[in-house]
């Protein structure tokens, strides 16, 4: 089952509606551990203090916070609990935007918004108008030791809820720019244009998969049954010479898609001018 990360409540006008958020999705990747070449054991990683030069518990540990060269401010739970904002058990909504309005650089994590019982009319009433209204909700939440912004978005399923990063956490690369010095001919814009077009579909996220994890886990399988191990020759990528040339040949290369299938519009249509057509008299022929 899965585990609550946060509990309380979202406020939308005088409607509070009590809610829990759990973790919408998780890195899954291989791990592996620090192992001593010598005797194949597992290393055990120890807090040591140098000032008193033996290995630390954990119950001698406490939070702090460096204000000076090895001078800190110690902090403990309790004068943490003392400054939690009020978005620690309560999100209140502050306003509502067009989902296409958000800059979707600012996402971080996605929650899965889950009703209490007590809460389950309201917070279908705020779904479906915000389905129907197209808006999606901005409020703050206070958890992890941090205060956040977050955009609620209405979900087929429920309410999704994604943290946001701040403006000023978002990193600036000179890099990053348009280049005015660069154009491109509407001959080839057009050309890239069929390209996309041979490429388009519709999103289905169970084509994908992590190759590099599976790749992984298959050698890791091979080097434990003493088989050799998988390999693939990387790919040849040829020099691009000329751009026109390059789209050209991608295009050919594209695999044909399946006609489109007739619609049953267009059947009956096609099936009422056969009928008439076969009704009409036909002309003699001259002799």
């Amino acid at each position: 089952m899965a585990s609550t990360v946060w509990k309380g409540y979202i406020t939308f006008g005088l409607i509070t509606i009590p809610v829990r958020l759990f973790a919408a999705a998780r890195t899954e990747r291989v791990s592996f551990n620090q192992i001593h070449q010598v005797c194949g054991s597992r290393i055990k990683q120890q807090t040591f203090c140098p000032q008193c030069e033996r290995v630390v518990e954990r119950s001698e540990l406490v939070k702090g916070y460096e204000v000076e060269k090895d001078r800190y401010v110690i902090v403990n739970d309790e004068d943490i609990k003392q400054i939690a904002p009020a978005s620690s058990d309560n999100m209140e909504i502050l306003e509502f935007v067009k989902a296409e309005g958000i800059d979707p650089i600012y996402f971080d994590a996605s929650y899965f918004m889950v009703p209490e019982e007590a809460g389950k009319k309201a917070y279908h009433l705020l779904l479906e108008t915000m389905r129907k209204s197209g808006f999606s909700a901005i409020a703050k939440i206070a958890m992890h030791q941090r205060e956040y912004t977050v955009v609620v978005r209405p979900h087929a399923d429920g309410l999704l809820l994604h943290t946001m990063f701040y403006p000023e956490e978002v990193r600036e690369v000179p890099e990053f720019r348009r280049d005015e010095s660069v154009t491109v001919k509407p001959q080839e814009v057009a050309l890239a244009e069929k390209l996309v077009e041979g490429l388009a579909a519709d999103f289905d996220p169970s084509k994908y998969h992590d190759e590099y994890q599976q790749r992984l886990m298959q050698m890791i399988e091979a080097k434990r049954e003493g088989q050799a191990l998988p390999g693939e020759k990387p790919k040849q990528r040829a020099p691009v010479i000329d751009l026109m040339q390059a789209l050209q040949k991608s295009l050919s290369e594209l695999p044909r898609k399946p006609a489109a299938k007739e619609t049953a519009a267009q059947a009956i249509n096609a099936q009422a001018a056969k009928k008439q057509s076969a009704g009409r008299p036909r002309k003699a022929a001259s002799g």
